[in-house]
Protein backbone atom coordinates (compact mmCIF):
# COMPACT_ATOMS: atom_id res chain seq x y z
CA UNK A 1 0.00 0.00 0.00
CA UNK A 2 1.56 3.41 -0.75
CA UNK A 3 1.72 6.41 2.19
CA UNK A 4 -0.45 8.38 0.35
CA UNK A 5 -3.36 5.67 0.60
CA UNK A 6 -2.16 4.77 3.64
CA UNK A 7 -2.58 8.34 4.72
CA UNK A 8 -5.91 8.85 3.33
CA UNK A 9 -7.23 5.59 5.05
CA UNK A 10 -5.79 7.07 8.76
CA UNK A 11 -7.74 10.22 7.66
CA UNK A 12 -10.86 8.21 7.14
CA UNK A 13 -10.45 6.47 10.41
CA UNK A 14 -9.48 9.61 12.54
CA UNK A 15 -12.90 10.70 11.17
CA UNK A 16 -15.37 7.82 11.82
CA UNK A 17 -13.51 7.92 15.54
CA UNK A 18 -14.97 11.78 15.90
CA UNK A 19 -18.07 11.57 14.25
CA UNK A 20 -18.44 8.28 16.95
CA UNK A 21 -17.81 10.62 19.18
CA UNK A 22 -19.93 13.21 18.72
CA UNK A 23 -23.12 10.98 18.52
CA UNK A 24 -22.77 9.30 22.01
CA UNK A 25 -21.74 12.96 23.20
CA UNK A 26 -25.83 14.12 21.95
CA UNK A 27 -26.89 11.01 23.19
CA UNK A 28 -25.21 12.17 26.61
CA UNK A 29 -27.12 15.77 25.93
CA UNK A 30 -30.28 14.39 26.01
CA UNK A 31 -30.00 11.52 28.42
CA UNK A 32 -27.56 13.21 31.02
CA UNK A 33 -25.95 9.19 31.27
CA UNK A 34 -22.21 8.88 32.31
CA UNK A 35 -21.92 5.78 29.75
CA UNK A 36 -22.52 8.13 26.67
CA UNK A 37 -20.07 10.82 28.00
CA UNK A 38 -17.61 7.87 28.41
CA UNK A 39 -18.04 6.42 25.06
CA UNK A 40 -17.67 9.76 23.59
CA UNK A 41 -14.17 10.43 25.38
CA UNK A 42 -13.18 7.11 24.53
CA UNK A 43 -13.83 7.55 20.81
CA UNK A 44 -12.43 10.90 20.82
CA UNK A 45 -8.76 9.49 22.69
CA UNK A 46 -9.20 6.70 19.51
CA UNK A 47 -9.04 9.41 17.30
CA UNK A 48 -6.32 10.89 19.24
CA UNK A 49 -4.23 8.08 18.47
CA UNK A 50 -4.84 7.32 14.89
CA UNK A 51 -4.39 10.70 14.22
CA UNK A 52 -0.80 10.85 16.02
CA UNK A 53 0.04 8.09 15.06
CA UNK A 54 -0.16 8.51 11.28
CA UNK A 55 1.34 11.67 11.98
CA UNK A 56 4.23 10.36 13.49
CA UNK A 57 4.62 7.34 10.85
CA UNK A 58 5.35 5.23 13.90
CA UNK A 59 6.74 1.76 12.26
CA UNK A 60 5.30 -0.52 15.43
CA UNK A 61 2.67 1.37 17.07
CA UNK A 62 2.35 -1.14 19.93
CA UNK A 63 5.90 -0.48 21.07
CA UNK A 64 5.17 3.37 21.51
CA UNK A 65 3.54 5.83 24.01
CA UNK A 66 0.92 6.33 21.94
CA UNK A 67 -0.85 2.94 22.22
CA UNK A 68 -1.08 4.35 25.73
CA UNK A 69 -4.02 6.28 24.55
CA UNK A 70 -5.97 3.58 23.14
CA UNK A 71 -5.56 1.78 26.38
CA UNK A 72 -6.72 4.48 28.10
CA UNK A 73 -9.52 4.21 25.56
CA UNK A 74 -10.38 1.09 26.45
CA UNK A 75 -10.50 0.99 30.34
CA UNK A 76 -12.35 4.03 30.05
CA UNK A 77 -15.29 2.03 28.27
CA UNK A 78 -14.65 -0.71 30.95
CA UNK A 79 -15.49 1.51 33.66
CA UNK A 80 -18.15 2.96 31.99
CA UNK A 81 -19.65 -0.32 31.50
CA UNK A 82 -19.05 -1.58 35.08
CA UNK A 83 -20.17 1.49 36.63
CA UNK A 84 -23.51 1.08 34.98
CA UNK A 85 -24.12 -2.26 35.87
CA UNK A 86 -23.67 -1.43 39.09
CA UNK A 87 -26.62 0.61 39.59
CA UNK A 88 -28.62 1.40 42.18
CA UNK A 89 -31.01 -1.80 42.12
CA UNK A 90 -27.70 -3.77 42.14
CA UNK A 91 -26.83 -2.29 45.19
CA UNK A 92 -29.74 -2.25 47.34
CA UNK A 93 -30.95 -5.55 45.82
CA UNK A 94 -34.34 -3.67 44.47
CA UNK A 95 -35.53 -4.98 41.73
CA UNK A 96 -36.89 -1.34 39.58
Amino acid sequence: MSAVTSQFISGLITMGFLVAGLFFLRFWTRTRDFLFAAFAAAFWLLALNQALAAMIDVAREERSWIYLLRVAAFALIIVAVVWKNKGPSKLTGRSD
